[in-house]
């Protein structure tokens, strides 16, 4: 399938999702909106990849939402107005589902952002499991400046990973998160001096999970991600039961098997998820 607003390669176990539009700031259009959730559920259907990392090209990674779709923001006037606002929440559901599928990919998603990271760009990497920044970048929570609550994602996961004093200053203010701060208060993983450093290190991760059992690294995703909405007691439980259905010797002797020679471990792929047609 082909992409208008990024370049998708899968290479060696990973899957690179590049945002190509730098002139235009990368700034999120229609088609991304409806482009990216299907590109990341290919990548996880086939199953050749076993981590998603998104980069983006140009000054900034991304703008935000861009203007054309605020323009279907705009109820038709003729509608019902009930009708015509539940239209709207239908709308802001979709969007957020765009992000969701980043959380629901079996794969872990890897985030390189450098310059600016605006508006909706926050909402996305918020949904990504590890982010790494350049020393220029800056998260906005940019929503509270032209007059609206940030609706796609933001709120519930920004609060998950940084400290809540922090995240409302962001919502109320609108004043960017510096990368150097982002980094200290764990909301980066890591920081580097100039793109070309930033991605050379966040594919250098992504090798490094690439070569894991995908099995071990999907299963650890989803438990990180049962135990962020559970309590102690019901995650042990739930891993407990997914551990006793997935445990696979398979895995385990090739793994242990690779350290004691000194050679890369050769894992299976996930089976490809059956998608009804």
């Amino acid at each position: 399938m082909s992409w208008t607003v990024f370049d998708l390669e899968v290479s060696n176990h990973i899957a690179h999702l590049r945002f190509n539009r730098p002139d235009k700031l990368n700034s999120f259009t229609p088609a991304m909106w409806s482009e990216l959730p299907k590109a990341i559920r290919q990548i996880d259907e086939e199953a050749d990849a076993r981590v998603i990392v998104i980069s983006s090209t140009g000054k900034h990674f991304t703008g935000g939402m861009d203007l054309s779709v605020f323009a279907s923001f705009e109820n038709d006037t003729k509608a019902e107005p009930a009708r015509a606002n539940a239209a709207f929440m239908q709308l802001v559901k979709t969007l957020q589902d765009t992000f969701t599928a980043l959380a629901n990919a079996r794969q872990p998603v890897i985030a390189a952002i450098q310059g600016g990271c605006i508006g909706a760009g926050l909402d996305l990497v918020t949904a990504c499991d590890l982010r790494y920044a350049s020393a220029d970048a800056f998260f906005s929570l940019h929503e509270i400046n032209i007059g609206m609550i940030a609706d796609v994602g933001t709120f519930p996961r920004l609060q998950k990973l940084i400290p809540h004093g922090i995240a409302r200053e962001m919502a109320y203010t609108g004043e960017p998160l510096p990368a150097a701060r982002a980094e200290k208060i764990g909301m980066v993983n890591g920081l580097f001096d100039s793109h070309d450093e930033l991605l050379a290190g966040a594919m250098a991760v992504a090798k490094k999970i690439a070569a894991k059992s995908p099995l071990a690294i999907s299963g650890s995703k989803a438990m990180l991600n049962y135990g962020q909405e559970h309590n102690t007691a019901d995650t042990l439980d739930h891993i407990a039961t997914r551990q006793a259905g997935m445990f696979s010797h398979t895995d385990i002797k090739a793994a242990l098997n690779a350290q004691q020679t000194k050679q890369v471990a050769l894992f299976e792929k996930l089976s490809p998820k059956k998608v009804l047609k």
